[in-house]
């Protein structure tokens, strides 16, 4: 970008209403999500011409999307320029309340907090996927012997301590002491529970995985304000986290571990049976209505699910799958640039947000092309199908496409790749998906996705 991270925030700022309008701040891999107390005060053509600015979204939060990298870089300027302003003034309880506010219903307030509990978690996931990546094409070609047992201690550390930063997570967001509910979760995978039977069946360490920490969490939390409201003060200190810990542990021992375990595994059984036996007509259908789910922001019900599958089984084998949507999107937008030859504003769009798209950024292709047009937004939801359809179909002839994290999509997820048909399989399958979705998601966008007088 050719402004500085510094400018970015600093042109936002005014265009957000200014720092008295601004309630909250917070980011995810590409967006700033800002609270603000009157989004009418928001600018917002200027703001989508801001430099580096690759759209907005006005939902719980207001989003402004930057990008992956630059969003964690622009996101600290940002906070800066408020605090030497002096005016984010909203803390803990009172921040999240404000947060929930407007469009408060059930099923927002659950995914955003979901999104709150594991987004944190992505940059970790990321780093460690790749670095497996390596250290396994290291392996399969036989380099780097005496280097590749310490790439598999640095790949594999953090997940074998994941339940402890969800359940760190889950209390924080929950309410609760964010030590606490990580000391609870680490019951999961302490080594010591080898030797603990429950329901006639001996644990192992990591039975029930993210989903057991977070329940185990989730109970620590309510253990500990139910403490908190009828412990005198002169003993909360000490009796508090003991009973926390005692409750929540004893009740994560000896039921959420085995029932989580059993959910654990139904995922991973569903997950492989849906793509062995239907891999093409279930491909069609997550390829094709992912779409929908990014603008809904829905698709962050995914998120437990992708990152249960990756604890169990090394990788998810649905977000190879999923990435389809935004090459269908990007083959739509092609179209877009084809036909609307004199339309220079939507093409310098296209133009501009047409690289994160590649990467697997869609926002700013959703927001700023195919959704404001209409048709072009199901034509590439079409393309998305076709894509996820071609990668379904090599799973069900048993050679499975999957990715070691979750975060990247389209072309900066070949460094996450991971498959049972080996590396160059699996990354010629996903290519043959990505150029599916792009010239599906052309075709009929040039086709059908465009009234012929904008041509």
């Amino acid at each position: 970008m050719s402004t500085s991270y510094h400018d970015t925030a600093a042109a936002i700022l005014p265009l957000v209403g200014g720092p008295a309008n601004v309630t909250s701040v917070a980011h995810c891999m590409t967006r700033l999500r800002l609270g603000l107390a009157d989004r009418s005060l928001v600018d917002e053509e200027a703001l989508r011409a801001v430099p580096g600015v690759l759209g907005v979204v006005d939902d719980d939060t207001y989003q402004i999307v930057l990008g992956p990298g630059v969003v964690g870089r622009v996101t600290p300027e940002f906070e800066a320029l408020l605090t030497s302003a002096g005016q984010l003034a909203l803390k803990g309880a009172e921040l999240k309340e404000a947060r929930s506010a407007r469009n408060a219903t059930p099923g927002k307030l659950l995914l955003r907090r979901i999104a709150n509990i594991f987004v944190p978690l992505i940059p970790a996931l990321i780093g460690c996927g790749i670095l497996a990546g390596i250290n396994g094409l290291l392996i399969n070609l036989g380099r780097l012997t005496g280097v590749t047992p310490a790439l598999t201690v640095l790949a594999a550390a953090f997940m074998s301590l994941i339940a402890v930063f969800v359940g760190h997570n889950t209390a924080k967001e929950f309410g609760g002491t964010p030590v606490l509910g990580g000391a609870v979760a680490a019951v999961v995978v302490y080594p010591g529970v080898a030797k603990v039977t429950a329901f006639g069946v001996t644990l192992a360490p990591g039975q029930g995985g993210v989903l057991g920490a977070l329940a185990a969490a989730l109970l620590g939390t309510y253990v500990e304000k139910w403490c908190r409201r009828r412990v005198p003060g002169t003993l909360d200190v000490l009796l508090t986290p003991t009973v926390t810990v005692l409750v929540a542990g004893l009740a994560t021992l000896y039921g959420l571990m085995y029932a989580a375990g059993e959910i654990s595994t139904a995922i991973g059984t569903a997950a492989n049976w849906l793509l062995s036996t239907t891999g093409a007509f279930a491909g069609l259908i997550l390829g094709g209505l992912f779409l929908p789910l990014v603008m809904l922001g829905l698709h962050q019900a995914l998120i437990p699910i992708h990152t249960t599958l990756i604890e169990q089984q090394g990788h998810t084998v649905l977000l190879p799958i999923l990435a389809m949507a935004g090459a269908g999107q990007v083959g739509a937008a092609l179209a877009v640039y084809v036909r609307l030859r004199h339309d220079t504003s939507i093409r310098t769009t296209i133009k501009s947000a047409l690289p994160a798209g590649l990467l697997g950024v869609g926002e700013p292709l959703i927001y700023g092309v195919s959704l404001p047009l209409g048709r072009p937004f199901l034509t590439a939801c079409v393309g998305g199908a076709a894509g996820g359809a071609f990668v379904g179909f090599f799973a069900m002839l048993g050679a499975q496409v999957g990715s070691t994290a979750i975060g990247p999509s389209g072309w900066a997820l070949f460094p996450l790749l991971a498959g049972s048909a080996g590396l160059w399989s699996t990354a010629g399958i996903y290519a043959g998906g990505l150029l599916t979705g792009y010239g599906v998601g052309f075709v009929t966008t040039y086709a059908f996705g465009l009234r012929t007088s904008s041509a």
